[in-house]
């Protein structure tokens, strides 16, 4: 399998032949923020490409952000600019592995609570670190502690 970070700018090649301009755009923002934490890298010392962990985690970081924005377009009434942001989320989603099912992130969050074996919710950092190891690009944090509260929750 290529890499991702590959695969993101043959994506770029594609929809400037295609002349995919929606595409065009969200894909050379996701090359920019790329390109700017391999800068970040070299200020550092740090020469070696992007793994592919790292370009995921930036791929998760621009849906995040994208998401997060259409919230506030939405919540200012810009109908036009929340279903633009969303446009650019369904384009970076490509990029994420399949997301996690139900079931999938209970599995996840009960190995965590078997791992850490928190002793209340002030054990919960601890707990969502471990669950979001086996399920980071998968789902959300906001999923997953909401799961990890669930099975927190002292039962009455």
């Amino acid at each position: 399998m290529q890499p991702l970070e590959k695969r993101i700018h043959n994506d770029c090649e594609l929809a400037l032949r295609n002349k995919d301009q929606s595409t065009l755009t969200t894909v050379r923002m996701l090359i920019a923020a790329l390109q700017t934490r391999q800068i970040e890298k070299r200020g550092k010392g740090d020469v070696a490409p992007l793994s592919d962990e790292e370009t995921l985690d930036i791929v998760i970081r621009e849906v995040k952000k994208r998401k997060e924005s259409a919230q506030a377009f939405r919540a200012g009434k810009r109908e036009d600019l929340a279903a633009k942001e969303e446009s650019e989320v369904r384009i970076l989603e490509a990029y994420l592995p399949p997301q996690a099912s139900e079931e999938e992130i209970a599995a996840a969050v009960k190995k965590a609570i078997a791992v850490i074996a928190p002793s209340g919710n002030k054990d919960f950092g601890k707990v969502m670190g471990e669950a979001m190891k086996s399920l980071k690009g998968r789902t959300d944090a906001a999923t997953v502690g909401a799961k990890i509260k669930e099975f927190l929750a002292p039962t009455t």
